[in-house]
């Protein structure tokens, strides 16, 4: 990638919608002095067929297809949770695992429905319970790929992050988005959803995955 690809523009252009995203690339990304913009700002894009088989292609398909889009240099994130106990689903469809146009919430009830299914069969293996009396259904990982493409030189700069939990029936915590609510991180014996943001920022799947990106960033 050339040198004065990403750190020549002021704002960084981050290919997604989802304002919970655009919040926390935009506290990392103050580290390298820049603005972000995100496709809410860019309503001429339209939805991006996202049909990869793994969490990296469907970053590398936003990252290309909104820079090609735009001219500029992009970066893409594709995220979501793996639960060991439904074989990795929800996977590459996390976004969408109650439907297309599903919400959180509606992904979140999927889940423990599905999990509630394989407990009500003995199908899972039991993990016990937290002192309040929560379950603990499942262990699960959250996974995020990012990739930042340059339209210049057609060239793409990856990362990967990773955060180990349990799926908990109850949700706790009123933060976060997406899972967070039912992710329980046995380490800090507190939920995804019950930290501050810098909190967050140091342990999550997107943290650890930008904190491996930004040097790279840095030397683009």
């Amino acid at each position: 990638m050339t040198k004065h690809s990403i750190l020549s523009h002021e704002v960084i252009v981050v290919a997604t919608k989802n304002a919970g995203k655009v919040k926390e690339f935009a506290h990392a990304l103050q580290k390298l002095g820049k603005e972000t913009a995100s496709l809410l700002d860019y309503p001429q894009i339209p939805d991006i067929v996202e049909d990869g088989e793994t969490f990296a292609a469907n970053a590398r398909i936003k990252a290309k297809t909104t820079g090609d889009a735009l001219g500029v240099p992009v970066l893409a994130d594709d995220s979501g949770l793996r639960v060991f106990a439904l074989g990795g689903d929800p996977g590459v469809y996390s976004a969408r695992y109650a439907g297309e146009d599903a919400s959180d919430s509606d992904n979140n009830a999927k889940l423990i429905r599905e999990l509630a299914r394989l407990q009500e069969n003995n199908e899972l293996t039991d993990l016990g319970k937290l002192p309040d009396g929560s379950q603990l259904l499942s262990k699960a990982q959250f996974v995020c790929a990012l990739a930042l493409y340059d339209p210049a030189t057609g060239e793409f700069v990856e990362a990967e992050g990773t955060v180990d939990g349990v799926i908990t029936d109850i949700p706790y915590g009123a933060g976060g988005f997406g899972y967070d609510p039912l992710f329980w991180l046995p380490s800090l014996n507190r939920g995804m959803a019950e930290l501050t943001k810098e909190e967050k920022q140091q342990i999550s799947h997107r943290g650890v995955a930008l904190r491996q990106l930004l040097p790279l960033l840095e030397q683009a």
